[in-house]
C-alpha cells in the first residue's frame, strides 16, 4: 500500500461529458475512504507548469455528477516537453518538465491522476518515468485510445449525433435532398460508424475505408432510381478519398497536435451535386459532441473509471492507465495509450452489419 497523503487531479486536452464525474469519483473516494487531501489542477498541464492548483473538499465535487465539461478547465495546447508560453512574444517550444516536476513537489503531491486523451497520456508516460506518481484515466469522444475498448464521452457524442441524424432525415426526405451530416473523430471513424447506423445513414465515410466520389454518387443516384429521392451521408471529418488527403480546417502553431480537421463535408457535398444533379446540403455538428450532460453509460463508466484510478493508487501501482477490456475494469501501462490512435477494423462486426441492410462505406 502506497504512503499517501495529498493527490493532485487533472483533466486534459478536450473537453468531455463525464470530467466531472471521474473527478467526483476519484475525489469522494480520496476524501471519505482514504483519508487524503486532495488537489485540482486548473487548467490541464497548464496548471503544473504555471502552477495553478485548487484544494477539493467533498462539497465541491458534489452535484456535479450530470454536468458537462470540467469544473478544473483544460487546456489542448499545453505540453511540459514542448510548450509554448501563451503571454509571451516566442513561439519556440520548450521542455519546461523540469518546472512540472518542482512544482508537483513544492506542493507536496505525492500521486497524480491524469484524466485525458493520447497527448494527455504521452505527456504522462514521460512525467512518470522521471519519477512522478501518476494513475492515468482515458477520456475522448473520439473512442480512439489504446489500451481500452471505451472511453467515456463516446456514447454521448454518438447519442446527440444520432439524435441530429434523426432530425435532418425528415428535411431530406421532405425536400429530396442529399444531406451530407459531418461529426468529429480525427482520424478514427468510430463515431461516424456508430452514429451512423443508429440513425440509418444511407453512406457512411470513414477514415479507415477510403472512398471513391464515383461510388458515392452511384449509391444516391441508385436509391433515387428506386424511388428514395434523398440520401443521408455520414461522414467523418477525417474520411478522405481513395488516394487522397483529409481535408485541413487549419492549423494551430504551438499546439502538440497543430492540424484541426473539417470543412469535408462541404467538399463532398459541392462534389455530390455536381456529379448526381440533386440539391446538397451539410451540416457540421462540431463541438456540439463534446458539450452538455453526459449519456446515463457515460456516467456509470466515468464513476467506475475514477474509483479505479484510486484503487490503483491505493495498491502503489503507478505509471499505469485504468481501462475496459471485454467488459472488465483492467489497466495498462501508459505507454499503451501514447502508442497513437485506436482506429476502426475494417472487419468490424459493425461494419459487416451495416452493409448487410444496404449501407454503402463508398468502397464497393
Amino acid at each position: 500500500m502506497a504512503e499517501i497523503k495529498k493527490i493532485g487531479i487533472m483533466t486534459g486536452g478536450g473537453d468531455c461529458p463525464g470530467l466531472n464525474a471521474v473527478i467526483r469519483a476519484a475525489a469522494k473516494r480520496a476524501i471519505f475512504e482514504c483519508g487524503w487531501e486532495v488537489h485540482g489542477i486548473v487548467d490541464g498541464y497548464e496548471g503544473l507548469i504555471r502552477p495553478r492548483f485548487r484544494r477539493l473538499q467533498a462539497s465541491d465535487v458534489s452535484g456535479i455528477l450530470t454536468i458537462g465539461g470540467t469544473i478544473l478547465g483544460t487546456s489542448n495546447t499545453s505540453d511540459p516537453y514542448a510548450y509554448v508560453d501563451p503571454l509571451g512574444s516566442s513561439k519556440v517550444k520548450k521542455d519546461v518538465s523540469r518546472r512540472v516536476l518542482c512544482n508537483v513537489r513544492e506542493k507536496g503531491l505525492d500521486a497524480l491522476i491524469l484524466i485525458g486523451g493520447d497527448g494527455t497520456m504521452s505527456s504522462a508516460a514521460r512525467l512518470a518515468r522521471a519519477g512522478l506518481k501518476i494513475i492515468g484515466v482515458p477520456k475522448t469522444i473520439d473512442n480512439d485510445l489504446r489500451g481500452t475498448d471505451v472511453t467515456f464521452g463516446f456514447d454521448t457524442a454518438v447519442s446527440v449525433a444520432a439524435e441530429a441524424i434523426d432530425r435532418l432525415h425528415t428535411t431530406a426526405q421532405s425536400h429530396h435532398r442529399i444531406m451530407v451530416v459531418e461529426v468529429m473523430g480525427r482520424r478514427a471513424g468510430w463515431i461516424a460508424l456508430y452514429a451512423g447506423t443508429a440513425g440509418g445513414g444511407d453512406i457512411i465515410l470513414i477514415p479507415e475505408i477510403p472512398f471513391t466520389l464515383e461510388t458515392v454518387a452511384a449509391k444516391v443516384n441508385f436509391r433515387r432510381k428506386i424511388g428514395k429521392r434523398f440520401s443521408l451521408v455520414v461522414i467523418a471529418e477525417g474520411a478522405r478519398p481513395r488516394g487522397g488527403e483529409v481535408v485541413v480546417k487549419k492549423r494551430i502553431e504551438g499546439s502538440p497536435d497543430p492540424i484541426r480537421l473539417g470543412g469535408v463535408g462541404f467538399v463532398l457535398a459541392d462534389q455530390l451535386e455536381r456529379l448526381t444533379g440533386q440539391e446538397a446540403r451539410t451540416v457540421v455538428l462540431g463541438h456540439l459532441q463534446r458539450g452538455g450532460s453526459p449519456t446515463a453509460a457515460d456516467r456509470i463508466l466515468a464513476t467506475q473509471l475514477g474509483h479505479e484510478a484510486v484503487s490503483l493508487a491505493v495498491r502503489g501501482a503507478f505509471g499505469r492507465m485504468v481501462g475496459i477490456r471485454s467488459g472488465k475494469i483492467t489497466s495498462v501501462t501508459l505507454d499503451v495509450p501514447a502508442k497513437g490512435q485506436r482506429l476502426v477494423p475494417t472487419d468490424h462486426p459493425l461494419i459487416t452489419a451495416a452493409r448487410a441492410v444496404g449501407t454503402s462505406f463508398g468502397d464497393e
